[in-house]
């Protein structure tokens, strides 16, 4: 009885810790990272301004499990991509995936005064809720989408240089 009790208040005091913990951590989580890119502004968005262009450049993109419907919805396995707004510099998207929460993607293209370098900026952002396991899984998201994002950008720097922005 006595190793149950302690059980049972260890449990307690665990559960009160780590909720205690989530209530330090962000509801919001942005992961975003940049890249410079020697190109013209057109070339760069036409190949980040249409999901259907997207195989060119972010991987994965070419998978069997990968339906692209048209420029703005697509399939990627299990998560729904579905861009929300577009303008002449930026390309927002909503990521949905069943048992997460929703993220909102943004590319931003940023171009110098004299249009020979172009900024790309893709960041995504979750909100999570209070519960503790979500706001400790949120903490690995830099890890793992910021890790994507750097391979995706790299690629999409090297094909736009390369003169690679073939359909």
């Amino acid at each position: 009885m006595r190793f149950i009790k302690l059980g049972l208040i260890s449990v307690v005091v665990l559960v009160l810790l780590a909720s205690a913990f989530s209530l330090v951590i962000p509801s919001t989580v942005i992961v975003s990272r940049a890249v410079d890119i020697r190109s013209y502004k057109q070339p760069v968005y036409q190949l980040v301004g249409s999901l259907d262009q997207w195989h060119n450049w972010v991987e994965g993109m070419n998978s069997a499990a990968v339906k692209v419907y048209n420029a703005d919805s697509a399939q990627l396995a299990k998560t729904t991509v579905v861009v929300q707004q577009r303008t002449d510099s930026t390309i927002i998207s909503k990521w949905s995936n069943p048992g997460s929460a929703d993220q909102v993607s943004t590319i931003r293209l940023i171009a110098d005064s004299a249009n020979k370098v172009v900024v790309v900026q893709w960041q995504f952002v979750q909100q999570v809720k209070w519960y503790p396991w979500e706001k400790i899984s949120s903490m690995m998201n830099d890890k793992i989408i910021g890790t994507m994002i750097e391979k995706n950008l790299a690629t999409l720097k090297q094909n736009v240089e390369a003169g690679n922005t073939s359909n």
